[in-house]
């Protein structure tokens, strides 16, 4: 070692952030807070409940349609849109999902609020117009769900895998 490469007041050489693995380190930190300051099994249970109830008055609106299972193939056909259709009661909710987003309509035609579920988040809200027509600019990775909220009812569909 050379007195050129002592850097601190203990002689050592200074620290090379490209050798150092940070990803195990947080793994070991994660373990250490695990085992240290453990979150109690009550708040856990109490998180999970909290948020069964989130739409516990919401309908769910059934898949009816998926064209990558209903659908006959196209030969040639490439790049094809995803259509679904989901229905609970007298709404139904076509959606079209792509590698730039997703559209759909509501039937019968009627505005509501849309949020597009991404596991416990929900994205940005869209609006549906009069005519029940909504855009997503962005398509959805991984599962992911809609809810409508149309006028003082809430309807959630069933989520799938984008």
């Amino acid at each position: 070692m050379n007195d050129d490469e002592q850097d601190d007041i203990f002689g050592e050489v200074p620290f090379v952030d490209e050798e150092f693995d940070h990803d195990r380190l947080e793994e070991e930190l994660r373990q250490a807070a695990a085992i240290l300051d453990p979150v109690p099994a009550e708040l856990r249970r109490a998180a999970i409940e909290a948020y069964t109830l989130h739409d516990l008055d919401a309908r769910i609106a059934e898949l009816t349609f998926d064209s990558l299972v209903d659908a006959i193939p196209v030969r040639g056909a490439v790049d094809v849109p995803r259509m679904l259709t989901f229905h609970t009661g007298g709404l139904t909710v076509d959606v079209e999902v792509t590698d730039e987003g997703l559209m759909g309509q509501l039937l019968p035609p009627q505005s509501a609020s849309i949020e597009v579920l991404h596991g416990p988040r929900a994205g940005a809200p869209l609006t549906a117009d009069d005519m029940g027509r909504f855009a997503c600019d962005t398509p959805p990775g991984g599962p992911f769900a809609l809810r409508l909220r149309t006028g003082a009812e809430v309807v959630v569909t069933e989520w799938l895998r984008a």
